[in-house]
Parts: structure tokens; C-alpha cells; sequence
């Protein structure tokens, strides 16, 4: 059962869930697109619309995660998806991770838009205290993408990951909502 959560509204972009009409061949290209997946763990695996579609179907049917839709505000085209979670409902936590899969769409600020329009979601009406992200650290859009919409770099873990076979150092990034309160 799809969940019902209102679209979440950005000056260019609209968040709207997830949903099984999403799972088209454009989505599928781009999971699957080198230049898109460089930094993204799917790209490990061949994506086929059959696992696309489970993926969606386990984040609608997950009570501590929320799938979103990155559409362009203008024509309601989709452009990428925004995750929120799993959810910590104990410690009131949750991991944020996205793609603009649209080439089209990059390089306008976008992924700061829908970070921006999903931690007030997540802050305010979830009432979350803390959210974090991470990125291999030669994802500079990515980093800055978040530093836009608020988050700070807390840390590093080098030589966590491996690019191409090569280590490579993860940022992590967070926003409390003591931060974001400062931020208003």
C-alpha cells in the first residue's frame, strides 16, 4: 500500500512517494548509466526492472523509510529519487542519500533543493533530531549539495571505499535539528 505522504514542495522541484509507475525504462537507464551510478553502490549489479520494482516495493512497503520521486516542478517530469532512511525511531535518526539521474537536471542546484525540502520533512513533521549523509569524498557535487542545504562535515573515514579498485576516503555529513533551528 502506497504511503500518504503530501508532495513536499521546492522552488523548482516537487517530492511526491514513490510509486510502481516510476519503474520505467528511463529510471532503469539510468541505474544503470556509468556517468549516473559512478558513485552509487547499484552499480555493482545490472539493474533489471524486476529489482527496480522490488526495491520500490520494499521502500512503499517500509514502515521506517520513504522513497521519493525528484520531479521538475514545471513539467512533473522525473529526475531522480531522495531516500529518507531507515529511520531510528529510538534515537529520532535517519540517513538521507539521493540521485539526479537526468542529465539534463545537473549542475542547477536541484539535489540541494530536494535535501533542503526533505530535511524540513523529516525535522519538522517527523520530528527526527539528527540526519546524516555520506559520499566517497571526490563527490564534490554531492558534498557541496549537502553543505548547501545545511549539513556540516563531521568526519572521514579514509581509505573506506573502493573506486575503480582504488581506495577512496567517505565524508560524513550531518544536521541536527538544533541546527537547523539555528539556521531559520
Amino acid at each position: 500500500m502506497e504511503k500518504l505522504i503530501p508532495p513536499l514542495l521546492a522552488k523548482n522541484i516537487i517530492l511526491r512517494p514513490i510509486s510502481f509507475k516510476d519503474v520505467t525504462e528511463q529510471y532503469l537507464n539510468w541505474l544503470n548509466d556509468p556517468l549516473v551510478n559512478k558513485y552509487l553502490e547499484v552499480r555493482h549489479t545490472i539493474q533489471t526492472l524486476t529489482n527496480v520494482g522490488e526495491f520500490v516495493a520494499s521502500k512503499i512497503n517500509a514502515d521506517n523509510e520513504h522513497l521519493f520521486a525528484i520531479c521538475d516542478r514545471e513539467t512533473s517530469r522525473h529526475i531522480g529519487n531522495i531516500k529518507l532512511g531507515p529511520i531510528d525511531n529510538i534515537h529520532k535518526r535517519a540517513d538521507i542519500s539521493l540521485f539526479i539521474g537526468d542529465k539534463d537536471f545537473w549542475g542547477k542546484g536541484l539535489a540541494s533543493q530536494a535535501i533542503t525540502a526533505l530535511s524540513i520533512f523529516a525535522l519538522t513533521t517527523l520530528k527526527l533530531n539528527k540526519l546524516m549523509a555520506s559520499c566517497y569524498q571526490d563527490n564534490q557535487a554531492s558534498v557541496k549539495a549537502f553543505k548547501h542545504a545545511g549539513f556540516l562535515v563531521e568526519g572521514s573515514s579514509p581509505d573506506y571505499l573502493l573506486l575503480n579498485g582504488k581506495p577512496h576516503n567517505l565524508i560524513w555529513m550531518g544536521l541536527s535539528v538544533r541546527q537547523f533551528q539555528r539556521q531559520k
